[in-house]
């Protein structure tokens, strides 16, 4: 894969260069009939929107942590193939997890496995605690996927995804049966299941949990100091980790924080099932909302969706997009209201009545 990027950054370098060179604007490729508008245009002046330079990825968030029975994530694979972003990077929790069974869990992974091979561009995994929740998991995740820190570079630009659950944090007692319990209740009784997360969220072991800071262990530390230190000239630098640690920063994440105050930098997380937005010391810090998982709270970060983001040489530009916002060329699928829209279709429509 670092190959293919390599190559694909050489030819868009030689083809700018050759565009420079040439006095020629990449707009070239543009043509009208100057016979039929000898003057005066029917649009505006502005540049078309075409730098070589700029490249666009989505990020998207929880699959699971009670994940729903109405195919949202499905739903999100094939918006994306409709968008067709250059890559997808997730920001962990893709499984439920919580299992110490390797047989079980790499059932799981299948499952998601067979989800995203769906997808026509790379997706990249960042570790959540459903993931690897235990030393079993963990060494499922190294067996299939690999290390659970990296980084990569693309465009100038680098990524690196941490690994919020360095050491793990001690499981909510019961958590996995209480899992199982949710996900069949969301369709044998919807009412017990919302009755059933509220009680769990409520719940004095899980609210304090959340409320832990979020540690990063030394060798973690040195290695993102190191991993920084070889690619200091990068124009931006995004950081993915699945808890949004700067909620409840710890000391070694404000010595990541330190690391980066000179350097152009966005930080982005999932795990709270819920979009919410903080600009710390002139820098963002993002968590994004589900994709899939149950809504944790009420309010208006209570939405499925993606985001897309344009890198452009100022930086980042981000587009929030709700699922229920994209569809085909056919137009919305009545059968798929359940995964558009978590309250689903009201009424049912006749074919008559849509058309008036």
């Amino acid at each position: 894969m670092k190959k293919l990027f390599t190559f694909t950054n050489t030819c868009k370098a030689l083809l700018a260069s050759s565009v420079l060179l040439s006095g020629i604007s990449i707009a070239a490729e543009f043509s009208y009939d100057q016979k039929v508008l000898p003057g005066a245009t029917p649009w505006t002046s502005a540049e078309f929107q075409n730098d070589p330079q700029e490249f666009q990825f989505v990020v998207i968030g929880d699959r699971t942590g009670g994940a729903n029975q109405e195919k949202t994530f499905l739903l999100a694979i094939d918006q994306l193939n409709l968008l067709q972003p250059e890559f997808v990077i997730n920001v962990g929790d893709m499984i439920e997890g919580y299992s110490d069974d390797k047989a079980e869990l790499n059932a799981e992974w299948d499952e998601v496995d067979g989800m995203l091979n769906k997808l026509n561009m790379p997706f990249f995994r960042t570790p959540g605690n459903h993931d690897i929740a235990n030393d079993v998991a963990q060494q499922v995740w190294r067996d299939r996927h690999g290390a659970t820190r990296y980084y990569f570079v693309y465009h100038d630009t680098l990524f690196v995804v941490l690994d919020s659950e360095d050491p793990p944090r001690e499981a909510p007692e019961g958590i996995k049966e209480k899992l199982e319990l949710y996900n069949r209740l969301q369709t044998e009784d919807p009412a017990k299941a919302q009755a059933m997360l509220a009680e769990f969220m409520a719940d004095e072991s899980v609210v304090a949990g959340l409320a832990k800071e979020i540690e990063f262990n030394e060798e973690q530390v040195a290695w993102l100091k190191d991993t920084l230190a070889k690619n200091a000239d990068v124009r931006w630098t995004f950081l993915f980790l699945h808890e949004p640690a700067w909620e409840n920063p710890s000391d070694s994440f404000k010595a990541i924080q330190g690391m980066l105050k000179d350097r152009k930098h966005t930080f982005l997380a999932g795990h709270l099932h819920y979009y919410d937005y903080d600009m710390i010391d002139g820098h963002e810090h993002i968590t994004m909302g589900p994709a899939g998982a149950s809504f944790h709270h009420e309010g208006p970060g209570n939405v499925d969706h993606i985001m897309w983001v344009t890198m452009t040489e100022d930086g980042p530009e981000i587009a929030n997009i709700a699922l229920k916002g994209v569809f085909d060329r056919k137009g919305l699928d009545p059968s798929l209201f359940g995964a558009y829209d978590r309250k689903g279709a009201e009424t049912e429509q006749p074919k008559g009545e849509a058309a008036k």
